[in-house]
């Protein structure tokens, strides 16, 4: 018995849920529309304050696609009422990145900067240039490009050096020691 997949996903005010055909759910609300194919053999209450996502038979794959389904449906759900944002944090002499237009420039220590086009729906905000703030919508693209400018210097356990997220730690290693 899944218990994820049996939660009700409550809608806020000024959400909307559709689902169409082939199981593709939109949900449109302040942050944005956001549309997902689901598989077909779930099922979908809808109405005007909660979703409850239904699975057909206790087969084992029912049972394993019924959680991740409300679980993706309610992540569409939070990303268009409330969004999704990661924090970065940049630790190094020198160590910094700007924001121009669509495209994230990061000094991380490499005789060149490096140049990231931001993707769509997705926005960055550099509060000091050693922060970043990246939010959107959708959980999954802002995950994937936070993770994405932490690919570029990842944190190093001697010095601490590099981008980290801003609840992340770092363990640290102790240096080499002389000889006696």
């Amino acid at each position: 018995m899944s218990r994820i997949g049996n939660k009700v996903i409550n809608v806020p005010a000024g959400v909307i849920v559709e689902v169409a055909d082939n199981n593709l759910v939109t949900v449109a609300g302040p942050k944005g529309t956001l549309k997902f194919k689901f598989n077909n053999d779930m099922k979908f209450n809808i109405s005007a304050t909660e979703i409850v996502v239904e699975r057909p038979s206790d087969s084992k794959e029912h049972k394993t696609i019924h959680g991740t389904t409300r679980a993706l449906l309610h992540n569409m759900v939070v990303g268009v009422s409330e969004g999704f944002s990661k924090k970065l944090e940049i630790n190094g002499v020198g160590y910094r990145a700007q924001v121009q237009g669509q495209t994230l420039t990061i000094n991380a220590g490499y005789s060149n900067p490096v140049v990231m086009e931001i993707p769509a729906g997705i926005t960055v905000v550099c509060p000091k240039n050693t922060e970043m703030v990246i939010s959107g919508s959708d959980k999954q693209a802002v995950g994937e490009f936070a993770a994405n400018v932490r690919s570029v210097r990842g944190p190093e356990p001697y010095k601490g050096k590099g981008i980290k997220y801003s609840t992340e730690t770092i363990r640290r290693k102790e240096g080499k020691t002389a000889k006696k």
